[in-house]
């Protein structure tokens, strides 16, 4: 997410408070309420968490409303039906669907069999917390 030049201002018994906005990737622009307890004092309440993002991700978004998942901007649905495992690790690791060439030697020489449980180790440093 980049910080955009836009803020969102919230009055609270007389007192305004800015708070900065980010751009992200996709999706509508997000307020930062990160500081809002500590300068207003109040929580945010969102039940359902329908209008929150919980983390800031460059590999997943998601939109409940809509019945969006994409990963890397593909629909997860697409990814289910026409790609496999390690197209999608390497789609993951690597921000594009491989070529042909690219994931045959994807297949063949970065990476060990996808039954290794190092293969797995591998990949939960990029796995968002």
């Amino acid at each position: 997410m980049t910080e955009s030049t836009k803020s969102a201002t919230i009055t609270i018994d007389g007192s305004s408070y800015d708070l900065p906005m980010f751009s992200p990737t996709a999706g509508p622009d997000v307020v930062d309420i990160r500081k809002l307890y500590a300068q207003a004092g109040v929580f945010t309440y969102d039940p359902g968490f329908t209008s929150t993002a919980s983390c800031d991700s460059t590999i997943t978004f998601i939109d409940g409303g809509k019945g969006e998942l994409l990963h890397r901007g593909y629909p997860i649905d697409q990814l289910a039906e026409k790609s496999h495992y390690l197209e999608v690790c390497y789609l993951l690791l690597y921000e594009e669907l491989p070529t042909p060439a690219e994931l045959e030697k994807f297949e063949a020489t970065d990476h060990p069999p996808h039954n290794d449980p190092r293969t797995d180790a591998q990949f939960l440093p990029w796995v968002p917390a």
